[in-house]
């Protein structure tokens, strides 16, 4: 037995040919030229499917499709819309209220029997529309895991590079230091002429250098410390001086 396809469009021209594209894959096909007609059909003639357009007047396809969902009787019918509207929440709209599928104006002959097929194929199979829900639904899970992991990646990631960048200006602060006596005591090591003040330079040299060398060693143990793992350890007891 051939399936019935209800065709709700207001344009009788683009109904007409939707008509006959039907026809030529062997449905059996009904038509309405508005929304309240539309309605009639359906609760009347129980069709397989509804093609039905959304801007309609008197009865948009949006409460059209909303008045078949309160009802048991056509709550179950596939619903299919044709709409010149393809703003994201205009779509978004269509779903939550219970639309199958959707087809954006102008669209081919294929891309309707195509649609149409989908649809009865898994009303005929609900085994596979169980299967593929459940298949969707492990999916959608998996997905919100893993943008809560990597959002959590990032948050640390923020924080590690704030916590490098405090370290890191700490550090040049304390490197300048040394820098400063080393160029004073090159300068005066220049000026002077006594031996003693010489000896007393060069060991101002000795110690300047020695203590940026253990600077740059630190910088350099700081470097594998700061792993993110080993960074929350020590946000959580202060010891980076870290402050949000």
């Amino acid at each position: 037995m051939n399936k019935k396809i209800l065709v709700i469009e207001d344009e009788i021209q683009v109904c007409s040919n939707i008509e006959q594209i039907l026809s030529l894959s062997d449905f059996n096909t009904i038509s309405a030229n508005n929304g309240l007609e539309g309605l009639r059909l359906a609760k009347a003639e129980k069709p397989d499917l509804i093609c039905c357009d959304i801007m309609m007047p008197e009865l948009d396809g949006y409460r059209v499709l909303e008045s078949l969902r309160q009802d048991s009787e056509t709550r179950s019918i596939p619903v299919i819309f044709l709409t010149a509207k393809v703003e994201r929440s205009d779509l978004r709209q269509a779903m939550e209220l219970g639309a199958d599928d959707y087809l954006t104006k102008p669209f081919s002959p294929e891309e309707l029997i195509k649609a149409i097929e989908i649809r009865l194929t898994r009303i005929e199979k609900p085994d596979f529309i169980r299967q593929q829900y459940e298949q969707e639904r492990q999916h959608n899970v998996k997905l919100r895991q893993q943008i809560q992991i990597n959002s959590q990646k990032l948050q640390e990631s923020k924080q590690l590079a704030e916590m490098h960048n405090e370290v890191l200006q700490k550090l040049l602060q304390d490197l300048g230091n040394p820098l400063s006596n080393i160029n004073m005591a090159i300068h005066m090591l220049k000026e002077t002429q006594s031996n003693a003040e010489r000896e007393r330079y060069l060991t101002i040299l000795q110690q300047e250098c020695s203590r940026e060398i253990e600077l740059l060693n630190e910088m350099k143990n700081l470097q594998v410390l700061l792993t993110p793992e080993n960074a929350k350890i020590l946000q959580k007891f202060n010891l980076l001086n870290h402050h949000k």
